[in-house]
């Protein structure tokens, strides 16, 4: 399912009627929606395709899922890790994540009782799927999303593991294409637009080498409602270690240069987990319904280039 393509096969519809376009500018914008539909290539909006002369996408099977099983893909996903149990006082938990009605569902809970590990202390479940294959330098990822309207997070984002990197490789490298909460308890400035944004981010860190760049490099853009209302596109293309292009729902919004060159292969995150700025509110946080308190993903798509 495309819910949030076939919205603008919708506008499309009304816009026509409204306006009295060509029929040429209808059949560029149906193109673009149809090679989405019929997974041909990302989707893109006319004038925002990347995709260089000579070269065509292809989708990268093992780092995509549809989810239209009624189960989870444990060839393709892992659920939870003892890697990261989560930052208190959210801790990941298997039974928050279900899959149906072509969806992976993520459902965070407010624990029965408080639980203590290494020191922390727990009240809340979230959750933390990864891909068992790695993304690398040229890919485009994107997933559509419809964020929980809980103080705790709705993700997309990409993140290398240490142990695969050797001497000044031996570094952490974190993608955020997409981190949001859908209801806002902290005071932070940063914050106030978290609920209505598409937030990035590009993290350097643990470097054990001087002449390696350390800190961070982000940008934002509206999404013109709150990202709990609909599903949208959130998409990335990891096109050089040292230049990332972001998309929202078929639109190029901005571009991002790490602080340090992002060349290791990184890993796919869903994730669903508590922020120290965003702390839990005093009736708990998860007052509302299920479908209120569930983020969802209709699909997530890996994509690279093939010569035509």
């Amino acid at each position: 399912m495309l819910k949030v393509i076939l919205k603008y096969v919708v506008a499309l519809m009304i816009f026509s009627s409204l306006s009295c376009s060509s029929s040429g500018d209808d059949d560029t914008v149906n193109s673009a929606v149809e090679k989405a539909i019929a997974q041909e290539t990302p989707f893109f909006l006319e004038g925002n395709s990347p995709t260089p002369s000579g070269k065509k996408w292809a989708k990268i099977e093992n780092i995509s899922d549809e989810f239209n099983n009624n189960s989870f893909d444990e060839a393709k996903w892992e659920n939870t890790s003892t890697r990261w149990i989560g930052r208190a006082p959210g801790i990941f938990k298997t039974n928050t994540v279900s899959q149906a009605d072509g969806n992976l569902m993520l459902t965070p809970y407010e624990l029965n009782e408080p639980e203590v590990v290494n020191g922390d202390t727990f009240t809340h479940a979230g959750s933390n799927i990864y891909s068992k294959n790695a993304v690398q330098v040229g890919t485009y990822v994107e997933c559509s999303m419809k964020a929980n309207k809980t103080f705790m997070s709705s993700t997309f984002w990409l993140i290398n593991v240490v142990g695969e990197g050797e001497a000044c490789n031996k570094r952490v490298t974190e993608l955020d294409i997409q981190e949001c909460v859908g209801q806002i308890t902290g005071s932070a400035n940063f914050a106030k637009t978290f609920d209505e944004t598409m937030h990035s981010n590009t993290h350097s860190r643990n470097t054990t080498c001087d002449e390696t760049p350390v800190g961070s490099e982000g940008n934002n853009v509206t999404t013109g409602e709150k990202v709990w209302e609909d599903y949208h596109i959130y998409g990335a293309w990891w096109k050089s270690p040292t230049e990332i292009e972001f998309y929202l729902d078929g639109k190029k919004v901005y571009t991002i240069t790490p602080k340090a060159e992002f060349s290791l292969q990184m890993y796919l995150r869903l994730v669903v987990e508590t922020y120290d700025w965003n702390p839990v509110p005093e009736d708990g946080g998860m007052t509302g319904t299920k479908s209120e308190r569930t983020t969802y993903y209709d699909w997530v798509r890996s994509w690279e280039l093939k010569d035509e």
